[in-house]
């Protein structure tokens, strides 16, 4: 789902290692995780990093969904929209809004933004399976978008545990919304692993940068391929 990076960074790693640090998401045991959240949900919730919507879309996931239960409804949530400028969040809700409903949302249990409208899609969704007494709605995504946050934030209160780090959530949990909509938590599943290079996995967050440990300078420049050095020497003040 990712855009690729012009350079690929090649490490002396033991192969071990390296699976272990550049494959997080991707066991039998996490992936199993996966369907039972999707085998359970009537709706499901893909989770983006607002700033890189497209590199954190799982395009496999949605076209499962519509090949083998088109009768599942996917929302889009553009997570994290407070770290883009508006106009960024605007344009990326035009493009995604034609594919899927999408809501741009800023996770926060006290100052949150979308909550309000991602409820009412919820509710809305409940009210057409008038031949239920609940549904079930499934957050997915790659690791690290927030979904755990959205969770806490639809709550208004920490109901799930919450780590700026990947692959925090181990197993999928059970959160009771509403009366008669239930949310399920996901283990991050990076569901093209093939489709992103070592530096892609980086940069979206699925690496623990502490686990690269002197390799960490080598993904250097496809940082700064993506990122304007002006701004960054304008940010950081050097």
């Amino acid at each position: 789902a990712g855009h690729g990076t012009a350079v690929d960074v090649n490490f002396d790693f033991k192969d071990q290692t390296r699976e272990a640090v550049f494959d997080k998401g991707q066991s039998r045991r996490i992936w199993g995780e996966l369907h039972k959240v999707l085998d359970s949900s009537d709706v499901v919730l893909q989770v983006l990093d607002a700033r890189d919507p497209q590199g954190t879309r799982c395009i496999w996931l949605e076209e499962y969904i519509k090949r083998e239960c088109p009768h599942k409804h996917v929302v889009l949530i553009i997570n994290k929209c407070d770290l883009v400028p508006n106009a960024v969040t605007a344009r990326w809700l035009a493009i995604l809004s034609k594919q899927h409903p999408t809501i741009a949302f800023h996770s926060s249990v006290t100052h949150p933004f979308g909550k309000g409208a991602l409820i009412n899609i919820l509710r809305q969704f409940k009210k057409l399976h008038t031949d239920r007494k609940s549904i079930s709605c499934g957050i997915v995504g790659y690791p690290n978008v927030g979904k755990s946050s959205v969770i806490n934030t639809l709550r208004g209160k920490k109901v799930v545990n919450v780590a700026p780090l990947p692959g925090h959530t181990k197993v999928w949990q059970y959160v009771n919304l509403f009366k008669h909509i239930f949310l399920v938590d996901s283990p991050g599943v990076v569901h093209e692993s093939h489709s992103n290079s070592t530096a892609d996995a980086v940069l979206k967050g699925v690496v623990r940068v502490e686990s690269l440990r002197d390799s960490a300078p080598q993904f250097i420049p496809s940082l700064l391929s993506r990122v304007s050095p002006h701004h960054l020497r304008r940010l950081y003040n050097v």
